[in-house]
């Protein structure tokens, strides 16, 4: 902004990022040409919480993170470096336990697929939006609030987990909720602000996640500890929160949660369904559409990221243009694995690697690995099911992951 002497870096009329529609993924961090911009820092909270011996630390790993991490410690991208991130993370304090997001990323798709089935039966609002994406749940508050209905009300799989812990996990294991700091680590900046969202607190008195860490932030955390990333035995994550089906992995890809949701809305639809890879819905493409026929119902999607082409998308929804049942949107291009958090890059790569398929195929080829690839095989969602949510979509599951949203003015927060 302004010229000469008086140049610098600043949102529109040097207003407060408050004060303005960002929706806050962080692309304009990965972007920075000079690097001027970064989040905000808050290693030093996660390392006051590890150092009071009151606390009860615990960790979590949004599925991306796996996929990028080891860019940090001058890993070839696309190296998956789960189980070197489950080892660190344990080892910078005594009082720290290390978590598995993709398993609540199952959770989910739990309860969205069944929403989803519900509206198409019940003749809900459709087409239902995906709504793990902060970033775009944030635009659509700002710039089409009138189609909030059309959002799916499951909390993101970093809510979810945050719940998850301070809920079930502290009633199981008899810890008071207050006792424990939830750290999750994410791929891009706006799951910083959606943290600090009351709509998704499961209880009032305090936030159900209490700081997410950026993909660079763990990296610092882990550098500072003096741990030789590289060189660590691969470790699990820590039970009952370390396994996770295929459907939970892929998420930190565009297109990701629309397959692993369509692998268990067929399978309610049609209990002998049979289909788990949808191909059609990957890919780095504009717009991905798909059309399919389960159980005499026609399910129609659409898959696509980065916040122009998700306006474009949306203009078209609203003005009768196109006609879906369900909709991914991501607000960063080719999504989680390009989050706003993610390692940052020199032009040697961006110009001449397609380094977003390389982090996407390290997340597909874990799911084809893995022994369970639908989210509702996993025995960790069963298990939560039978002694506390009991069913998805319930008086319980509603309360702890389910959320609302709220209209923000195009101008102001």
């Amino acid at each position: 902004m302004n010229r000469g002497f008086s140049v610098h870096v600043g949102s529109a009329f040097d207003k407060s990022l408050n004060d303005t529609p960002c929706v806050g993924c962080g692309q304009c961090v990965v972007s920075c040409p000079v690097g001027a911009l970064y989040e905000k820092p808050q290693e030093d909270k996660v390392w006051e919480a590890i150092a009071d011996p009151t606390k009860k630390v615990f960790f979590f790993t949004a599925p991306s993170i796996k996929a990028t991490l080891g860019e940090a410690f001058g890993m070839p991208i696309g190296t998956n470096v789960e189980g070197k991130m489950a080892a660190a993370i344990k080892r910078l304090g005594g009082n720290v336990k290390a978590f598995n997001m993709d398993f609540t990323a199952d959770l989910t798709i739990i309860e969205e697929a069944n929403e989803l089935v519900q509206r198409i039966k019940n003749g809900g609002t459709l087409p239902m939006f995906t709504s793990c994406c902060p970033g775009w749940v944030k635009f659509v508050e700002h710039y089409y609030p009138e189609m909030i209905p059309h959002l799916s009300t499951c909390k993101s799989p970093q809510a979810m987990f945050g719940a998850v812990l301070k809920g079930y996990y502290c009633w199981k294991n008899n810890i008071d909720p207050k006792d424990v700091f939830v750290v999750s680590v994410i791929p891009c900046t706006a799951k910083k602000f959606e943290v600090t969202r009351p709509q998704l607190r499961s209880n009032p008195e305090f936030d159900d996640v209490d700081v997410a860490l950026t993909t660079r932030e763990l990296a610092r955390m882990i550098k500072r500890a003096g741990l030789d990333f590289a060189s660590l035995p691969d470790e699990d994550f820590d039970a009952p929160f370390n396994k996770a089906t295929g459907g939970g992995v892929i998420f930190g890809a565009t297109g990701g949660v629309l397959e692993a949701a369509l692998r268990t809305a067929a399978r309610i639809l049609d209990g002998n369904f049979e289909k788990v890879d949808f191909e059609e819905v990957r890919g780095p493409e504009v717009v991905r559409e798909a059309t399919y026929e389960v159980a005499g119902v026609t399910v129609k999607v659409a898959v696509t990221s980065g916040l122009g082409n998700a306006r474009k998308l949306v203009e078209k929804i609203k003005n009768g243009e196109a006609d879906y049942n369900m909709v991914e949107i991501m607000a960063c291009p080719g999504g989680c694995i390009n989050g706003g958090g993610q390692p940052t890059r020199s032009d040697s790569v961006s110009n001449f690697v397609d380094y977003k398929a390389l982090r996407s195929k390290a997340l597909y080829d874990q799911d084809k690995a893995s022994e369970f690839r639908v989210c509702d095989d996993s025995p960790i969602i069963k298990m939560i099911y039978d002694e506390y949510f009991k069913a998805p979509g319930g008086e319980k599951s509603h309360h702890y992951l389910h959320t609302s949203y709220v209209a923000r003015d195009k101008h102001y927060k």
